[in-house]
C-alpha cells in the first residue's frame, strides 16, 4: 500500500481532530474525519461497550466504528499511564474490535512519551523516518492547537455579547476551515489572524452584564461540544462568559512541550501548589487540576465555576465530594454536571439557567453590601 493512500481516524474532541490533520497530511498521510459525534455515534458505542465505562469510551468506540465502515486503514488512539481508566481504552477497544470482525490496523500514542512518543508514532503512520518532515509537522500541530484555543477563547467573549444570535460562532467555524487549509506555520498564523479578526467585527451589546464562569472537569468531557451538550453555546446565550480550565493546549504544557519552551507556571503545576489543603497527591483524571480550579477561580474573582464529568468517573467523583467545604470557605458557586448517554436535555438546560439565576443574584447582592460580602471571603 503506498503511503499517500493511507487513512488514518481518531476520536474526535472538540476541535483537536484539526490538530492531528494537519500533522498527518504533513507528513503524506491521509487523515480520515469521521462524521462528527452525534446520537448515532453514541448509540453504535453503548451499544458495544460495557454497561459501567464512561461515556468518553462509548463515544470514541462509536467514532471508530463509524471510520472503518467509511474505509479506513488505520485507527489511531492516545494512550496513558496514569491513574486513570484511559490506560484500559486501547486494549479493550482493540479486543472490541476484533470480536466485531474488523481487520482495521490499530496504533496507539502515548500521551507522556513526550515529543519522542509523538516521533515514533509519525514514524509508524507514514512508514518514513524523514526526521525534518516529521518534527516540523509536530510543531504545525502544536502551533494548532494554541491557535484554536485563542480563537476558542475570542469566540467565548463575542458570543456572550453578541446581538445577533450564532454570529460568532460561525466567524468561528469560518476561521477553523482556514486553519485547515494552511501547510505551514506562516499560513496558519495568517489564518488565525483573519480569524480573529472576523470575530471581532460580531456587533456586540456593550451594556449587557456579563458572568465570567470556569469551566473544569474530565478534559474530554470539558471540551467536547456533544458530550456537554454545547455548554458554552448555552451559558453564552445566557451572557456568560466562559474560560475552559481544562484545554488541550494547557495539557501540552505539561505532558508534551519540554520544560525549556515552557513560559510560567504550567496547569499541573499550579494544581499541585493550590490543591495541597484539600487533596494531597494526584488521585488519576484530572482530579487534582479540578479541585485547584476552584481556588484559581476564587483568586481570580470570577462568578462561578462548573464541573463536568462523565458518569462513574471515580476521579471526578472523589473531586465532587471534596467542592462542598471548598464551596463553604471560598462562598464561590460551584455547579457539578453528571454527564452520560441517559442526561436529558430539559433537566440540563433547567439546571443551568438556575445556576446563571443564582449567581447574578450573588454579584447583585456583593454590589449592595460590598462589606458584607468581603467579610464572608475573609472567613
Amino acid at each position: 500500500m503506498k503511503n499517500e493512500k493511507i487513512k488514518v481516524a481518531f476520536p474526535h474532541m472538540g476541535t483537536i481532530y484539526v490538530a492531528w490533520e494537519m500533522a498527518l497530511k504533513t507528513v503524506g498521510v491521509e487523515a480520515f474525519i469521521p462524521p462528527y459525534t452525534s446520537k448515532k455515534t453514541l448509540s453504535i458505542g453503548t451499544k458495544n461497550s460495557p454497561e459501567a465505562i464512561c461515556l468518553p469510551y462509548k463515544l470514541i468506540l462509536g467514532n471508530f466504528i463509524e471510520a472503518i465502515e467509511a474505509g479506513v486503514d488505520y485507527v489511531s488512539m492516545i494512550a496513558s499511564p496514569g491513574i486513570c481508566r484511559l490506560g484500559e481504552y486501547g486494549r479493550n477497544i482493540e479486543q472490541v474490535l476484533k470480536e466485531l470482525g474488523y481487520s482495521t490496523n490499530y496504533v496507539e500514542l502515548n500521551l507522556y512519551d513526550g515529543i519522542k512518543g509523538l516521533i515514533d508514532y509519525l514514524i509508524k503512520i507514514s512508514g518514513k523516518k524523514n526526521y525534518f518532515q516529521i518534527c516540523n509537522a509536530i510543531y504545525l500541530a502544536i502551533r494548532t492547537v494554541f491557535a484554536l484555543d485563542e480563537l476558542q477563547s475570542f469566540l467565548s467573549y463575542y458570543r456572550a455579547r453578541e446581538i445577533k444570535k450564532g454570529a460568532s460562532e460561525h466567524a468561528f467555524l469560518r476561521a477553523i476551515q482556514n486553519i485547515r487549509k494552511s501547510t505551514n506555520i506562516k499560513e496558519l498564523n495568517s489564518a488565525l489572524k483573519q480569524g480573529l479578526k472576523e470575530i471581532s467585527k460580531v456587533e456586540t451589546d456593550k451594556q449587557r452584564d456579563i458572568l465570567h464562569v470556569d469551566l473544569t472537569g474530565e478534559i474530554y468531557i470539558v471540551n467536547d461540544e456533544f458530550s456537554n451538550q454545547n455548554i458554552e453555546r448555552e451559558l453564552g446565550a445566557m451572557g456568560v462568559q466562559v474560560r475552559r480550565s481544562l484545554s488541550v493546549s494547557s495539557f501540552l504544557k505539561d505532558a508534551i512541550i519540554p520544560k525549556m519552551f515552557k513560559k510560567g507556571e504550567t496547569h499541573l503545576e499550579r494544581a499541585y501548589r493550590l490543591a495541597k489543603p484539600y487533596l494531597m497527591r494526584d488521585i488519576g483524571g484530572d482530579a487534582l487540576e479540578c479541585v485547584s480550579d476552584v481556588l484559581y477561580a476564587k483568586e481570580r474573582n470570577v462568578d462561578g465555576l462548573i464541573h463536568v464529568c462523565p458518569f462513574t468517573c471515580m476521579p471526578e467523583i472523589m473531586s465532587q465530594n471534596i467542592f462542598p467545604k471548598m464551596r463553604e470557605d471560598t462562598n464561590l458557586p460551584i455547579l457539578s454536571l453528571i454527564m452520560d448517554e441517559q442526561t436529558g436535555r430539559a433537566g440540563y438546560i433547567t439546571r443551568l439557567e438556575a445556576f446563571v439565576d443564582l449567581m447574578r443574584r450573588k454579584k447583585i447582592k456583593s454590589k449592595i453590601n460590598p462589606k458584607e460580602t468581603n467579610a464572608i471571603n475573609a472567613k
